[in-house]
């Protein structure tokens, strides 16, 4: 069972960033994530008719001149910058340094987290919804929304438990069939509205003697447009599955460039017309809760146009699709989570492994789905949030690129998309807080884990490789027989340092004059770094002998140093320390934030984990 969980395990970073081993064709991987995005066209409509009534078109307009002018520049920049998946995340992450930079990111993976996994359980859930308005679904299965819920996310996991080549496939023919059906049905529609077109008279009358001008229609449907944000998910989990595009670096960028424009061009046009079409025919009571085109306006169109037996179909259509619309927010979450916690140290290796991931996304599926009761418009208000955020932190990131290179006009568009997204994100949290105390949860979840799993892996030795420059070569290859490394913490680096430094060696442990030493000096430029590796550089100063190392903490460069020389010269070497002062508590909390603490004993520690053979280990010697 091990074996078969950690099956295509990716231990290295290198590994991570290339993705899966198969690639495939980017419109193949636009079904992919058209899945999340294709799909709203399931509730859409009725969203829209819901918040601006009558004013519906015009509100899908703006929300589409958003998507085209702002959504989609934004993310075609994000491929370009950060084209092995980590979307705009990875661009932010460099803005903080250090220790805040790690938080930051936690933080922004919170609402990723929000977004992606409520895309899973509300796709579901509305997928439940549609199957039980159908009218040839047996009533035994009326009220039992949350089960079904349930059922749905465990076949979706199973599915990507088999592998992603699968997922693709599926996602490939049910976006096909669903797209084509609704093409039929926006077509009928649309014809149906210009055999009648006194509707769009009513329609235009309605507009006139409701709204004062132009300007009032605009205004008020920029007030609505919030609630339609949903309409626009979808493009960070395009980003964040680049590296299943097939091609080289510059192959994979072009690639997603075009299902992200392509998409989106599809997208926006079924969004106008399906807007335009139900909002003229179908009477707005119905849109309300309880009311047939309730969260199911086209399938309404469908069954009132076309007859049962399509409209059955394109139900079937419909529940296929949001069931699987997860598909694309897995896969999202299964390329970005092991970029991030495991280089962070944050998770355990396993976790760069597909299988746990699935197992634990999915339970986390179904604690929301419970505790939700698998209703749609409850979560909707989270979905929006994280859709929102990500879309913020995109734009925040890209600007900053363009104020890098002094693209000034390119800045300012940007700022300008900035402002309107900023106003959509702040009038959806005030509507519906949900989302923000949901994403917070996540927030506070995923910190506390990564902190305490950094914790408990702080004595793993996390240095990659160990490189030495000409002149550490020459010290390493000088000392022939045993090696006698005595740490000195660098100060002043002067001769009464390295002097009284070598006295308090001979008076703690009495290693004589004769014996040839070498001081080893660590200095640790960012703690919060996991993984490094090791730069060796050697000096002659004042007559001694020093290798100068930078590493993540003390403790681990030092041990793997000793490994390394142990290794490379057949000889178990020493290390030589002198107790330090304080409470040894305060000293490992110094060590878990700034990689020093009391390094002698955690020295010791290391290489106990790292080296099981205790006549091969590296001695450590403090007096």
């Amino acid at each position: 069972m091990r074996r078969w969980l950690l099956e295509g395990l990716q231990a290295d970073s290198r590994q991570v960033d290339q993705g899966p081993h198969r690639k495939h064709p980017w419109w193949q991987v636009m079904c992919l994530t058209g899945l999340d995005y294709f799909s709203t066209l399931g509730y859409q409509p009725g969203i829209a008719a819901l918040a601006a009534g009558a004013l519906s078109p015009v509100a899908t307009l703006l929300l589409v001149t958003l998507t085209l002018l702002g959504a989609l520049p934004i993310y075609r920049r994000v491929a370009v910058e950060s084209p092995y998946g980590q979307g705009s995340i990875a661009m932010l992450e460099k803005l903080a340094p250090q220790w805040w930079g790690k938080l930051f990111v936690l933080a922004l993976l919170g609402f990723a987290a929000t977004d992606f996994i409520i895309t899973m359980t509300l796709s579901a859930a509305d997928a439940t919804a549609h199957i039980l308005e159908n009218p040839f679904v047996p009533d035994f299965l009326h009220g039992r929304q949350v089960l079904v819920t349930l059922v749905l996310l465990g076949l979706l996991g199973a599915v990507f438990l088999r592998g992603f080549s699968e997922a693709i496939g599926i996602a490939v023919l049910l976006v096909a069939v669903y797209l084509v059906l609704n093409a039929i049905v926006v077509a009928v529609a649309v014809l149906h509205v210009l055999e009648r077109p006194h509707v769009v008279v009513d329609w235009q009358r309605l507009l006139s003697s409701g709204y004062s001008s132009p300007m009032a229609m605009i205004g008020l449907s920029l007030l609505a447009m919030p609630k339609l944000a949903l309409g626009m998910s979808g493009f960070e989990t395009g980003v964040a599955v680049m590296p299943l595009v097939k091609g080289d670096l510059g192959g994979r960028i072009k690639g997603t460039k075009r299902l992200l424009t392509v998409a989106a061009l599809i997208m926006s046009v079924f969004l106008i017309l399906s807007s335009f079409a139900t909002t003229m025919l179908i009477p707005a009571k119905e849109f309300e809760e309880g009311g047939k085109a309730s969260g199911r306006a086209l399938a309404y169109l469908a069954h009132g146009f076309l007859g049962d037996w399509f409209g059955t179909l394109y139900d079937v259509s419909t529940i296929a699709i949001l069931w699987f619309a997860g598909a694309s927010a897995m896969a999202g979450l299964l390329n970005l989570v092991p970029r991030y916690l495991p280089r962070y140290g944050m998770a355990p290796d396993w976790t760069r492994a597909v299988r746990p991931l699935v197992l634990v996304f999915t339970l986390i599926a179904f604690a929301i789905t419970v505790i939700f009761d698998a209703d749609v418009e409850t979560q909707g208000g989270a979905y929006a949030t994280g859709v929102l955020v990500l879309f913020m932190s995109a734009n925040v990131a890209v600007a900053l690129a363009a104020r890098r290179r002094r693209q000034r006009r390119l800045f300012l568009a940007f700022a300008a998309i900035g402002v309107v997204l900023a106003y959509t994100l702040v009038a959806n949290v005030i509507e519906r807080p949900d989302g923000v105390k949901i994403a917070s949860f996540f927030i506070v979840a995923i910190v506390a884990t990564s902190l305490i799993s950094r914790a408990t892996r702080s004595t793993e030795l996390r240095v990659t490789e160990v490189h030495l420059d000409p002149q550490a070569e020459r010290f390493v290859q000088d000392a022939c027989g045993e090696i006698h490394l005595i740490a000195n913490e660098p100060h002043e680096r002067d001769q009464t340092e390295y002097t009284e430094k070598r006295r308090e060696t001979w008076l703690n442990h009495r290693l004589g004059s004769k014996d040839p030493t070498i001081f080893v000096e660590v200095t640790v430029p960012d703690a919060s770094e996991f993984e490094t590796e090791l730069r060796v550089v050697g000096e002659e100063r004042y007559g001694h002998r020093v290798l100068r190392v930078e590493g993540s903490t003390v403790p681990n460069a030092l041990a793997a140093l000793l490994l390394y020389l142990r290794d490379r010269t057949g000889r178990v070497p020493h290390i030589y320390f002198h107790w330090a002062e304080g409470n040894p508590i305060a000293a490992m909390l110094r060590y878990l934030a700034l990689g020093g603490g009391d390094v002698p004993p955690l020295t010791r520690e290391v290489l106990r984990q790292a080296e099981p053979d205790p006549l091969r280990r590296p001695h450590v010697h403090v007096g």
